[in-house]
């Protein structure tokens, strides 16, 4: 099979993208708008850029009507946001905050998710998350307009949470205890449970 983007739908080319580009780390993101309101929404389109500075970005896709997610508004007028680290046990809770939900509804308060305050940024972090990213924006890079047109947020890191109980014995987490989802193709999911190890190779 052979597929140009330049003779295929939006559609087609998000389906094989995001069947082929597996797994991919979830961010679960919150963000506060301006008249307060706190949302949280899940970003596959997403990972880490580089540790000087600490960085990382997600991807927002416009809506279908070619209007920016609330995350990206909240994002861009409030330069903060927070990334979760999403673990098996928090998959349901996850996937339930994906729905429409309109601006004027929190995600947090209509689904009963517990919360904690941030240190350096205003959206609140997720209590049950074994991981957090304090996040101020960077930079946006909006790559098109329109409907499913993709918008890349770039954040600097300026406070990381980790759970102690996912620690391993060096100090890191361990991803065994972290249990992490990734996300697949359809609505498919995996989790870090089935691992193996390669030493970095080395020239003779």
């Amino acid at each position: 099979m052979q597929i140009s983007p330049a003779e295929s739908s939006t559609r087609d080319i998000y389906r094989h993208m995001v069947s082929l580009i597996t797994p991919r780390p979830i961010a679960w993101v919150t963000t506060v708008s301006e008249s307060g309101i706190t949302n949280l929404a899940p970003f596959s389109f997403f990972n880490g850029v580089g540790a000087n500075p600490p960085t990382l970005m997600f991807c927002p896709v416009n809506r279908r009507d070619g209007s920016f997610k609330h995350s990206l508004v909240n994002a861009m007028a409030t330069g903060e946001f927070v990334v979760h680290v999403v673990s098996f046990d928090l998959a349901e809770t996850m996937n339930d905050t994906s729905a429409d939900f309109d601006e004027e509804t929190s995600e947090i308060e209509a689904l009963g998710i517990e919360t904690v305050d941030s240190i350096y940024v205003a959206p609140p972090r997720i209590k049950a998350a074994p991981a957090a990213f304090e996040c101020k924006v960077d930079r946006v890079i909006h790559l098109n307009e329109g409907p499913a047109a993709a918008n890349i947020v770039i954040g600097q890191v300026v406070m990381m949470h980790i759970r102690d109980d996912i620690l391993g014995d060096d100090g890191l987490a361990d991803p065994a205890k972290l249990d992490a989802v990734g996300r697949l193709g359809r609505s498919d999911y995996a989790r870090t449970t089935d691992r193996f190890s390669l030493e970095r190779a080395r020239v003779n």
